[in-house]
């Protein structure tokens, strides 16, 4: 392609307005070109260069037509005027037609320009005529020529060349952006097979933006339009804006092809970015997966121990809640991606719909099955937690009660005993339940962590396992057989508490016979002193008497076997009884006590059977002679029984310490 000169390149010289293209045409519609010299030195190369320029504007079928030139030289030399003609012949030989060179009123010698231009015909190849400004019109029509001829045509210099600098750069920037768009598009369209070329696809961007160029276009377009059709004088305009000069016709093919590769390329632009977006989705995913299935789970892997005590599990479970915070991250990327993809389904093109789905589903199991096995660990923590927590009580209570088991009892009354009992049995029955407890929070321990291997990833937990499981069961025998060695302690302390209540009932008992002797006693002193009226009376009172020392024998003889069963309990207990140690000499003392006092008694008894049997038998055989008595022997034998009888009613008994009592003498 010819070598186009840019305006903007030569824009100084062009603002000369060395020459240019009014829009004007000639008779034949070639274009007129007018060249209005001044009366400065006009620069030759300059004014070539002008040439060169607008002569690349019109259509090869405009050119063909041929151009009218005005040479303007009312301002200036003729030598000057002669070099500008001279050197059309170079600039465009073929397409001048007619050279019109405006003289000025006075000046110049008709013969010698005459002489020269005629001289000059054939070798210049146009033909030229000098002419006055205001003969023109008889070559030109006056609409065609500018006011400076004396014609009707509106010309501005500098809007003319601001219109063709703004032509010139869209025509620049949109035929390099078409190109751009053409390369990007059919680049675009090959490297969906090919993943290379797409990819290098991708990072190409136009160098100017579209919409940019587009609104240039648009603009320029309803300048050039705007321009043509509205006519200074109402009939046919022509205008420096003519179509040919400025090339409305190119201005709207370039729009159409610009706006018809740049709705593919906004197309491709779509596609890329739903590419590119499915990709960053892609890689998120995979992100969020690979690091729930590398780092998430390996530690997860790591944490198997659920402790040995509390302490120990809380530890575990700050530590997951460690690894369940940075969980928690990546859950909600995945919240953040899910809903990405909830959009781009809901808008997605079926041909995405399969790829986004599985995707979606890949997050989502991979999730799910991370956070449910969070889950299962935390449960599992929370149970160990609680088994400690069961095992921890019970061993309290256990250590209690084993501190009352190693106590000696201190024996204080019975009743204080039966409270130590009650108490010590309700704190059995505690511990029985505080195991009972721990068991079934055991069990439950035990069979969450036999469903761990379920998700263990091919581990073999069975080692981490097996010591769980060992550690749970050695905790639940342990505290069994310190509850039995309690139970049997508890047995043994029951049944020395209860020899304890024994014996505190045998010696009460023993305190009590010694108290009912004393009484039997108190009563034979105070009571039993009668003697009879008669024999027969008599008789029937040491009957009495004999019952009354039966009772007491009795009273003697169980308080003896009470004291005896205290002995024999103190033996078993290992202790000393501190109250039947005295019991027995006063239950001795009131005994022996009793038993003079009784003899005394029947002595009495006895000689007073003897006093009444003697007196009766004297008074059966003399009933009639009571005066005999004085004179028989047997009235000196009463005489001294009664006498003995009454002496002995008024002697005290004397007991082996030196104790003296009397009998209450009822005489």
């Amino acid at each position: 392609s010819v070598f186009r000169m840019e305006a903007s390149v030569i824009l100084p010289i062009l603002k000369k307005k060395l020459a240019f293209l009014s829009g004007g045409k000639d008779r034949r519609s070639g274009l007129i070109l007018t060249i209005p010299l001044c009366l400065e030195q006009t620069s030759m190369d300059e004014l070539s260069v002008t040439l060169d320029y607008l002569l690349s504007i019109p259509s090869e079928k405009c050119k063909a037509r041929g151009f009218t030139v005005i040479v303007d030289g009312r301002k200036s030399q003729w030598n000057v005027v002669k070099t500008v003609v001279l050197m059309l012949q170079n600039v465009v030989p073929a397409e001048v037609s007619l050279v019109c060179v405006v003289k000025p009123d006075e000046f110049w010698d008709k013969k010698v320009t005459h002489f020269c231009f005629w001289k000059e015909k054939d070798r210049l190849g146009f033909e030229v005529i000098l002419v006055s400004a205001n003969k023109l019109t008889r070559y030109i029509e006056p609409c065609q020529l500018t006011e400076d001829f004396g014609g009707t045509l509106t010309y501005d210099h500098m809007d003319w060349l601001n219109k063709r600098l703004v032509f010139e750069k869209f025509t620049k920037e949109s035929t390099s952006l078409l190109d751009e768009l053409a390369l990007i598009n059919n680049g675009s369209d090959k490297g969906t097979q090919q993943e290379k070329e797409r990819s290098i696809d991708l990072n190409f961007l136009p160098s100017v933006d579209p919409e940019t160029v587009l609104q240039t276009g648009h603009e320029l377009l309803s300048e050039l339009q705007q321009r043509r059709f509205n006519g200074s004088d109402g009939g046919v305009s022509w205008s420096p804006m003519d179509d040919e000069l400025l090339a409305q016709p190119q201005v709207m093919k370039l729009l159409d092809s610009l706006r018809e590769q740049y709705t593919r390329y906004q197309e491709v632009c779509r596609q890329r970015s739903k590419r590119t977006q499915l990709e960053e989705i892609q890689q998120k995913v995979m992100q969020v997966v690979n690091w729930l299935e590398g780092p998430g789970s390996e530690q997860l892997r790591t944490q198997w121990g659920i402790g040995d005590s509390i302490r120990a599990s809380q530890a575990l479970q700050q530590k997951h809640e460690e690894i369940e915070s940075q969980h928690s991250e990546w859950f909600a990327v995945y919240v953040e991606l899910n809903q990405q993809i909830a959009a781009l389904l809901n808008a997605g093109d079926e041909e995405d719909l399969v790829e986004l789905k599985a995707l979606q589903q890949q997050l989502s199991d991979v999730c799910y099955r991370q956070a449910s096995q969070l889950e299962f660990r935390q449960n599992l923590l929370q149970a160990a937690l609680e088994f400690h927590s069961v095992a921890q009580d019970l061993s309290q209570q256990l250590d209690g009660l084993l501190g009352m088991l190693c106590v000696d009892v201190a024996p204080a009354d019975g009743a204080s005993i039966q409270q130590t009992l009650k108490l010590l049995e309700e704190k059995l029955k505690s511990v029985d339940l505080g195991l009972q407890g721990l068991r079934e929070k055991g069990q439950s321990l035990l069979d969450q962590i036999s469903n761990q291997a379920s998700w263990a990833y091919g581990k073999d937990v069975t080692i981490e396992n097996k010591e769980n499981v060992d550690h749970i069961q050695g905790v639940m025998e342990d505290m069994q057989l310190r509850k039995q060695r309690c139970e049997d302690m508890v047995d043994v302390r029951r049944l020395k508490m209860l020899q304890m209540v024994q014996l505190f009932k045998c010696e009460e008992d023993a305190a009590q016979a010694v108290e009912w002797l004393s009484e039997l006693l108190d009563a034979l002193l105070k009571t039993h002193i009668r003697l009879g009226d008669d024999a027969q009376e008599t008789k029937v009172l040491l009957e009495k008497h004999r019952k009354f020392v039966d009772v007491a024998q009795s009273t003697y003889d169980y308080g003896r076997q009470l004291l005896q069963a205290t002995v024999v309990l103190c033996q078993s207990l290992r202790c000393t009884s501190r109250s039947s140690g005295d019991t027995l000499p006063r239950l001795n003392r009131v005994w022996k006590q009793f038993t003079i006092t009784s003899e005394e008694r029947v002595h009495r008894l006895e000689t007073a059977v003897a006093f009444h049997s003697s007196a009766e038998k004297i008074l059966q055989e003399c009933p009639e002679q009571p005066e005999a008595f004085n004179e028989m022997e047997q009235f000196d034998e009463i005489e001294a029984v009664g006498k003995s009888l009454l002496d002995r009613l008024t002697v005290p008994v004397v007991y082996p310490d030196g104790y003296a009592k009397c009998f209450t003498n009822a005489f």
